[in-house]
């Protein structure tokens, strides 16, 4: 009769921790301290540029996937339009690219993140649930 009280319980794992920002952060880092030395040999300053660039990576992408649902559904795709452009314009912009490039590329970046973050966002329920159509 208590047979259920006996059943193994798992942890809950949560969708909002801190493995998937320090895993993107960590390769974040990586591939702008290797944009930033183009081929050469690795330097202090390229190696704090990488581990820097990765904290303050990993650190956004936790705060918005976490702290984001306080915002409006139109803010919350603007917002992760605004973090995928200016994560992708620096990236570009370490590789000596020009600042007009970089921006230009950040933009569209983010003008096609946003948008479909829009799209995702104001096609859910008040639940948080994506509609039925």
């Amino acid at each position: 009769m208590a047979a259920h009280a006996a059943a193994p319980t798992g942890r809950r794992i949560s969708m909002n921790g801190w493995g998937f920002p320090v895993t993107a952060g960590v390769l974040y880092g990586f591939y702008a301290e290797v944009n930033a030395r183009a081929g050469g040999a690795l330097s202090w300053g390229q190696f704090w540029l990488g581990l820097v660039s990765a904290v303050v990576l990993a650190v956004a992408l936790y705060s918005l996937r976490r702290y984001g649902r306080a915002l409006p559904r139109e803010a919350r795709g603007a917002a992760w339009g605004a973090l995928s452009g200016i994560a992708v314009g620096f990236l570009y912009s370490v590789t000596g690219a020009s600042v007009y490039s970089s921006v230009l590329l950040g933009l569209i970046v983010a003008a096609v993140a946003g948008g479909a973050a829009y799209l995702f966002y104001t096609h859910e329920d008040a639940q948080g649930r994506p509609a039925p159509y």
